[in-house]
């Protein structure tokens, strides 16, 4: 089966903002038609459906200075993965279930084409490459916001505990992204009106196109994560709610003050209930890795 991705003068994308929009019904009878009885038309239609979702995930990768065109047609052949593959009875939408083969397919391709990562793509790889940045962001927030001050090399331990990968894959990947960094709001050369790189940078906000379907996936998720909650211990639990769960998370500090447990040790405990609730949401599909990414 072929989809005609070709993208000149923007066509691809005025092309998908004017796809039909699937409600449940008809997305199961297409996914069951391409699925039982091989039918191409039907599969056709389903992709042709969401690509809209594919166009808009893609371009969310622009920062990292791939074409657009090609994003667009990794998006693609990652949506086309996902139509092949979508089963409609596991109780998933699939807008959910192509959303994680769309973001695999671009993450891939820009790890491969990034001109100082060319080693493998590994999940700690990709989610080290990915997420490195923000969570550094993160940890420096909440430690200013308690009045101190890491140094690198403990920031760097922090990171591999948060992500679950190990400090050697951190350090390296420091390295390779220390490399490239400058500041975004440095403004592009030539540029007459004055922009600057920031502001080449893709909404992070949910489009429509990524909340279609959301309210029925919703209700089954909620049910999966709770599931993955109950097999943790008790004070494991309360720390994922103090510090994830709650409208006013606590520090580190108080937990541990409550706990008699220092401020590392309960680090400790919250990244490894971190790390045994991906590992119980993968049980129910690959989809479900975009709860915790």
């Amino acid at each position: 089966m072929a989809l005609d991705m070709t993208v000149s003068d923007n066509a691809l994308p005025r092309r998908a903002m004017k796809a039909e929009m699937l409600d449940l019904e008809t997305e199961q009878a297409l996914a069951r038609a391409w699925r039982d009885h091989g039918d191409e038309a039907a599969l056709h239609r389903l992709i042709t459906a969401y690509m809209r979702l594919a166009i808009s995930m893609a371009a969310k990768f622009k920062r990292y200075g791939a074409p657009m065109n090609d994003l667009i047609q990794e998006a693609g052949l990652g949506l086309m993965k996902a139509a092949e593959k979508f089963d409609p009875d596991r109780g998933v939408r699939f807008s959910t279930y192509a959303a994680w083969w769309i973001k695999a397919s671009v993450q891939d391709y820009v790890m491969r084409n990034w001109s100082l990562v060319r080693t493998g793509s590994t999940s700690a790889q990709k989610s080290l490459f990915f997420n490195m940045r923000r969570v550094q962001a993160r940890l420096e927030r909440e430690a200013s916001t308690q009045g101190e001050q890491l140094d690198h090399a403990q920031l760097l331990q922090m990171i591999a505990m948060d992500l679950g990968v190990p400090l050697r894959d951190v350090e390296m990947m420091d390295g390779r992204l220390s490399g490239s960094d400058f500041s975004l709001n440095a403004q592009q050369s030539g540029d007459e009106d004055g922009r600057e790189w920031i502001d080449l940078l893709a909404d992070e906000g949910d489009t429509a196109a990524e909340m279609v379907g959301e309210e029925h996936d919703q209700k089954q998720l909620k049910t999966w994560l709770k599931e993955s909650m109950s097999e943790l211990s008790d004070r494991e639990q309360f720390i994922l709610h103090a510090r994830k769960l709650s409208d006013e998370p606590r520090t580190l500090e108080s937990l541990g003050e409550e706990l008699a447990l220092s401020k590392e040790r309960v680090r400790q405990l919250e990244a490894g209930a971190l790390v045994k609730m991906r590992k119980s949401l993968e049980r129910h599909g690959e989809a479900l890795s975009l709860l915790l990414s």
